[in-house]
Formats: structure tokens, sequence, C-alpha cells
């Protein structure tokens, strides 16, 4: 399989952080790192939640999008989301990629520079043509929603 190439930049703030790569031969994703000042650490209060930098601008190659989802250690220890999960970056999008974390925990936690905050899948997207209809198929379920298939 052909792996797409994603060209990435670090900004001025983000020099001498990682780039992201996989950690594992089978990860399906790469760790963003948080590109705050070395000397001004940021607490997130519980139910706060901020915009990231990461100091990294890429292009997506089109045909593909960035998601940029939460890191399940994070999630389960210290109830940090991505609030967004998961997030999009488009493929013509080229400014600086940022993480809305959300600390859903009990406690404060403090994001210092360097830190692993999420993690960036990429994925093939499709683009349909949509078509205007003026009634849709049959389906056994039909417009049954939320819950309607039982527990």
């Amino acid at each position: 399989m052909t792996r797409p190439i994603v060209q990435m930049r670090h900004l001025p703030h983000g020099e001498g952080l990682p780039v992201p790569q996989p950690q594992t031969e089978g990860a399906a994703g790469m760790d963003l790192t948080a590109a705050l000042p070395a000397d001004g650490p940021l607490t997130l209060a519980p139910g706060e939640r901020t915009a990231i930098p990461t100091g990294l601008e890429m292009a997506i190659p089109q045909g593909y999008e960035g998601q940029v989802r939460p890191r399940s250690g994070l999630a389960l220890k210290q109830g940090l989301t991505v609030l967004n999960a998961p997030g999009t970056i488009d493929s013509d999008y080229r400014g600086e990629v940022k993480v809305i974390l959300v600390n859903l925990g009990q406690e404060p936690v403090i994001i210092r520079r360097g830190d692993r905050i999420a993690q960036l899948v990429v994925a093939p997207t499709t683009i349909p043509h949509v078509e205007i209809v003026e009634e849709l198929n049959e389906t056994k379920r039909g417009i049954g929603g939320f819950g309607s298939t039982g527990v």
C-alpha cells in the first residue's frame, strides 16, 4: 500500500519539538505535541477548554484529511480530551494546527511544552455528489433514531 506524503513545517515556536510519526509498527496515529513556551506551562481547570498550538503547519494531500483525536491515556487518567473529536484538518488548510482540549476530569491538568496532547490520523476522504430527490428508499429501520434499536 502506498503511504500518502504529508509535508510539515515547524513554526518558530515549534522548533525543537519532535516531528509527528508512528511510535510502533501498527500505530494508526502520530502524536501531536504542545508548542507552549518552555517557561510557561498551561493549567487547564476542570471544565475549562483551550486551543493548544502544535507549532506545525502541514499540507495534507488532496483526497485525505487529518483527524485530530484524543489520546486514550490522557482521557482515562486525567479526563483530558479533544473537544471536537475528531477535529478535521482539510487538505487545503495551511495554517497552524491547534488542538482544542477540554478537561473533563476532577483535577486541574498541567500541560507543558513537548507534552503529547493528541494524535493525528491521516485518512482518505470521499466527497459525494449530492442529489436532491422527492422521496428516499424505504428501509426496515425507517425514521427510528436515538435509541430506536434498544440498549
